[in-house]
């Protein structure tokens, strides 16, 4: 039997498929010539409205049979089919992490703060330092700590400032500056960014394949990887962080300081130096005889880089009362990554035009001027941000300014 209907067609680009007009006419043309001709083909009629019901049948059809064949494309792969291809790289969806926040602990100089030691907010969560730190001669460390509690979860300026188990000579904390946002399960745009990556996985000695294995550590939200193969310091970044001769830096934020570690010693070339302010002992694990040998693995954990935006919108008295807050919880996310983009990241350089389209979508109402932004709080004048190796982008509402002009 044949039919009017144009069919999808499946071509070198992926699956094409027809307007629905062209559907909906073919629908026509064969209810026409069942019933002899002379059908009157008004939409009102009654065959008028089976002929779009039926449209509307095939048309979604085709959208479906689209969105499965879009799946294979890692590209635009979603939910268990993103995981079937993520398996093909024998990687997992992460189930979740919690916040990391960057604290200042103070005290009696010497005294030893391990990883693992506890804090709390003023919200009830539990934070566990990721590192072993110890107050320096100017009486106070600074120290990451990650929420217990999976999800993005901020923590806003001054919210740590309970020690949850007391430890001698450890007298108070406090964060200057919100964290980083964990996440509940891992998102659409992580996961494939890992899998991007992950390539190089099941490789050695590579730049790739110690990013791909600090990725691929239990609750690390972000990590970068850089290689200076020269003979002599040669500087990175906006921040021009030093590196010495021979060496790579490795900078991760969150993830237990001895997996990471682990991470970064089962990948990296012998010989190879480190740079960075973390420093933890592994032991060869390849079956010697005792004495086992251990070497000292250094990493970089980066200080909070608080990142601050001007918006300006057009005023208009049809925008929610809340217009400001609807703003500024619109820059976060996407700042953060949780509107399913991607988020600031290390070493990262941020466009306002990223951030466009968000606002806009607040409201029909809602016109944008300007969005500009600065990591210095006294100048926001910038259409973008380079953040440096050794810093952590973060964000607060405090840091966002919305005017109405």
């Amino acid at each position: 039997m044949t039919t009017n209907v144009p069919p999808l067609v499946f071509t070198d680009t992926g699956v094409s498929v027809p307007e629905e007009s062209a559907i909906l006419a073919g629908v026509q043309a064969d209810m026409n010539t069942a019933f002899g001709g002379g059908l009157n083909p008004g939409l009102t009629t009654p065959q008028g409205q089976l002929a779009q019901s039926l449209t509307a049948i095939i048309g979604d059809a085709n959208g479906q049979i689209a969105e499965v064949a879009n799946q294979v494309n890692p590209d635009f792969a979603s939910g268990a089919f993103q995981d079937a291809i993520g398996r093909i790289y024998f990687l997992n969806r992460i189930p979740g992490s919690g916040s990391v926040v960057t604290a200042t602990c103070t005290g009696a100089v010497g005294t030893v703060i391990p990883a693992g030691s506890a804090a709390q907010d003023t919200n009830g969560y539990i934070y566990r330092a990721t590192v072993t730190a110890t107050i320096g001669a100017g009486g106070s460390v600074d120290v990451p700590f990650q929420n217990e509690t999976f999800g993005p979860i901020n923590c806003v300026p001054g919210a740590l400032s309970t020690i949850y188990k007391s430890i001698p000579g450890w007298d108070t904390i406090n964060n200057t500056n919100s964290a980083t946002l964990g996440r509940l399960v891992e998102s659409r745009a992580d996961f494939e960014y890992r899998r991007l990556n992950s390539v190089a996985l099941n490789s050695v000695n590579m730049v790739q394949s110690v990013y791909a294995n600090v990725l691929n550590v239990p609750d690390v939200i972000d990590a970068r990887v850089i290689d200076n193969p020269e003979g002599e310091t040669v500087t990175y970044g906006s921040t021009d962080y030093p590196l010495i001769k021979n060496s790579i830096v490795v900078s991760v934020v969150g993830g237990n300081e001895d997996a990471v570690a682990r991470a970064i010693w089962d990948k990296k070339p012998p010989g190879c130096n480190y740079n960075g302010n973390t420093t933890v002992d592994v032991t060869d694990d390849s079956g010697y005889d005792a004495p086992v040998p251990t070497y000292p693995v250094t990493f970089l954990v980066p200080t909070d880089a608080p990142a601050y935006f001007a918006v300006s919108i057009a005023s208009n008295p049809a925008l929610p009362a809340n217009i400001q807050d609807l703003v500024k919880a619109a820059i976060i996310a996407q700042f953060n990554g949780t509107d399913g983009g991607a988020r600031a990241r290390i070493a990262s350089t941020i466009y306002a035009g990223r951030y466009y389209g968000g606002v806009s979508a607040i409201n029909e109402n809602v016109e944008v001027l300007s969005i500009l932004m600065s990591l210095d709080s006294g100048s926001v004048t910038d259409t973008s941000i380079t953040f440096g190796i050794d810093q952590r982008p973060t964000i607060s509402a405090a840091n966002v300014t919305v005017t109405l002009v």
